[in-house]
C-alpha cells in the first residue's frame, strides 16, 4: 500500500479553534418594538393553551358561542376585592345574627347538678397552733375569692370545705383543698396561696429512706446536708430552682412547677447520697443561668 504524507504548510497562519464572539445587529426600530410589546401586555388575550386556535385548553375555556374567555388582571383584582368584602360582611352578619342563642357560662353549682361538693383536710397535732394563728389569712382568700364555705371541726380535728350557690369556678374546691393541705404541711401562707392563683403548681412529697435506707446518725447527717448551716443549702436550692422546700423530719415536701420540682428533687437526692454541697452548688449555678436565659 502506498502511504501519502501531507506536509503541513507552516507558512499559513493557524486558525484558532475557539468560536468567535458574534454581536447581534442593533434593532433600528427599537422604540416601536417596545411600544408594540407594551400594547400586547395591556390588551387581554385569549388563553390558547397549546399554541393553536383550536387547542384543548382553548376549547375548554370557550363558552357556548365559541368565544374564548379572556383574562384581565384588573378584573381579577376587582373580583378578589369584592369577594373579600363579601366575606367580611358575612362574618359581621354571623356575629350580629339574632337567630343564634347566647347562653351564659354555667356556674360550679349548676355543673354539679345542684349537689353540694364537700372536702375534708385532716390537721396534724403539731399544726393546730399555726392554724389558729393564721386562720384569718386562710379564711379570706377561700371565702372572698374562691366563694367557698370553710369551718374548723374540732371533733374530727379537720378543716372542712364545701361549695355554695355563689361558687363560680369548678376547680375552686380542689385548689382550696391543695392550699389548706400545703399550709398544714409547713409552707408559708404567701407561698401556699400561689396554688389558688396558678394552675401549673404541684406538691411532691418523698422520704429520705425512699432514696437511700439510712438509720440513726447517718439519717441525721443526710437531713443536715439538705438543710445546710442555717438553712443555707435549702435556700440555695429554692432560689436556683424557683421552688419551696419543707423539711419535716425525714419527709421532704417540694412546691413548684413540674420541671422545677424535678430539678430540686435531683439536687436533694444528690445530697442524700453523699455528694458534697460544693458540687451541688456548681450544678445549681449552671441550672439557674439556663433558667434565666429561658425566661
Amino acid at each position: 500500500l502506498g502511504i501519502v504524507v501531507h506536509k503541513l504548510d507552516r507558512s499559513r497562519p493557524r486558525q484558532s479553534s475557539t468560536l468567535l464572539s458574534t454581536t447581534m445587529p442593533k434593532d433600528v426600530n427599537a422604540p416601536a418594538g417596545s411600544a408594540r410589546r407594551a400594547a400586547r401586555r395591556e390588551t387581554a388575550a385569549p388563553y390558547k393553551g397549546d399554541g393553536a386556535e383550536d387547542g384543548i385548553i382553548a376549547r375548554m375555556l370557550q363558552d357556548d358561542e365559541g368565544v374564548a374567555h379572556t383574562v384581565n388582571t384588573n378584573e381579577l383584582e376587582a373580583r378578589a376585592e369584592h369577594e373579600t368584602q363579601g366575606d367580611c360582611e358575612g362574618a359581621e352578619g354571623d356575629e350580629q345574627d339574632p337567630s343564634k342563642p347566647d347562653f351564659a357560662a354555667l356556674t360550679a353549682a349548676e355543673l354539679a347538678g345542684g349537689k353540694v361538693m364537700f372536702r375534708r383536710v385532716p390537721v396534724p397535732a403539731h399544726r393546730f397552733t399555726p392554724l389558729k394563728e393564721k386562720w384569718m389569712d386562710l379564711y379570706q382568700p377561700i371565702v372572698k375569692h374562691m366563694k367557698l364555705q370553710i369551718r374548723m371541726n374540732l371533733k374530727t380535728r379537720s378543716v372542712e370545705l364545701r361549695t355554695s350557690e355563689h361558687t363560680e369556678e369548678v376547680s375552686a374546691l380542689q385548689k382550696s383543698h391543695d392550699f389548706i393541705r400545703a399550709f398544714l404541711m409547713g409552707f408559708d401562707v404567701q407561698d401556699a396561696i400561689a396554688l389558688l392563683r396558678m394552675d401549673d403548681l404541684y406538691i411532691d412529697t418523698f422520704e429520705v429512706k425512699d432514696v437511700k435506707p439510712l438509720h440513726g446518725d447517718h439519717l441525721s447527717r443526710a437531713i443536715g446536708r439538705i438543710a445546710g448551716k442555717g438553712g443555707k443549702t435549702k435556700f440555695a436550692i429554692e432560689n436556683a430552682t424557683r421552688t419551696r422546700i419543707v423539711l419535716a423530719d425525714s419527709k421532704i415536701h417540694v412546691l413548684g412547677s413540674f420541671a422545677n420540682i424535678k430539678i430540686a428533687r435531683d439536687a436533694v437526692c444528690d445530697l442524700i447520697l453523699g455528694t458534697q454541697p460544693g458540687k451541688v452548688y456548681t450544678k445549681l449555678r449552671a441550672i439557674s443561668s439556663r433558667l434565666k436565659e429561658r425566661f
